[in-house]
């Protein structure tokens, strides 16, 4: 009984502290989960042998969502490209020449905060935003005709507008189960069902896709590992193909021929049709 009070005391000293880092992680998460790379408003975005249009729209809260339109003569289709988390779409813009030589037109937005988009930014907010940005584009383009890509953080909001929506295809980079699991791994204690502001379920809005799906990871993903894309593709596996790209990491996978090959075919539609009932797919071994 004499060491009650000296255990009460280490127990009360831990309870705070996890109280005192839970809330910073509620209050900074911001800073943990975006990267952003704020430009001025009279910043010139130039691409060598790439016809580009700067817009800027703006939404029922006030806020102005700042994009590029890549485009290119008699487009197949365009490409809704959603980027990862750091930086903007000055950097990011180099990847649209991945579609426009394959003749698609590419539309790149930058996030509330990025770039030159401006706003509160929270998941609901982001998730209104880029729904405004697909309607505004199928104002003018056929849902037939519309591609989205979501490459690592922009892989949850693309399959959540998949899911709200009826684009052509759906092409997932890099793509996480939940933002909560990929936080959980560098913080397994802390209670992030509770404080985070972004869960981004992926695996939750895939159920809903009814277009074809395309995941497209890394084998030597540190950061996302390849076992999440197998996971994935296993959600919806009559409708998803999964794209290994072997020796590919989180951030290099454009390094790599087998990346290009595939995201050629991919939006190319560059299927050999197979008629299954002349293979031998139901031949049973005795």
């Amino acid at each position: 009984m004499e060491n009650w009070p000296y255990w009460v005391s280490l127990a009360g000293t831990i309870i705070t502290i996890y109280l005192v880092i839970s809330v910073l992680l509620y209050f900074l998460q911001d800073q943990f989960l975006f990267k952003p790379e704020k430009l001025p408003k009279d910043f010139q975005f130039l691409y060598e042998h790439q016809d580009v249009e700067e817009y800027n729209l703006e939404t029922r809260d006030g806020a102005v969502i700042n994009g590029l339109h890549f485009k290119v003569e008699k487009p197949k289709g365009v490409v809704l490209y959603l980027k990862g988390n750091s930086k903007s779409i000055k950097g990011w813009g180099k990847f649209a020449i991945d579609f426009t030589r394959n003749k698609y037109d590419v539309i790149m937005v930058d996030y509330r905060g990025f770039g030159k988009s401006t706003g509160k930014r929270s998941q609901k907010a982001m998730k209104h935003d880029l729904q405004y940005v697909y309607n505004k584009i199928r104002e003018r383009v056929s849902e037939e005709y519309i591609i989205l890509y979501g490459r690592s953080l922009g892989s949850g909001f693309a399959t959540k507008l998949a899911s709200m929506n009826n684009p052509r295809m759906l092409i997932l980079d890099a793509p996480y189960y939940s933002l909560q699991k990929v936080t959980a791994r560098y913080a397994p204690f802390m209670p992030l069902s509770l404080i985070l502001k972004y869960p981004i379920p992926t695996h939750k809005w895939l159920k809903y896709v009814n277009c074809p799906i395309h995941i497209i990871h890394g084998t030597n993903d540190k950061l996302i590992p390849f076992k999440v894309g197998v996971k994935l593709s296993q959600i919806q596996p009559n409708s998803t193909k999964l794209y290994p790209i072997i020796g590919g990491g989180h951030k290099n996978m454009n390094a790599f021929e087998s990346y290009h090959v595939a995201l050629s075919r991919i939006i190319n539609e560059d299927v050999h049709i197979v008629d299954f009932t002349t293979t031998s797919m139901k031949v049973k071994h005795k």
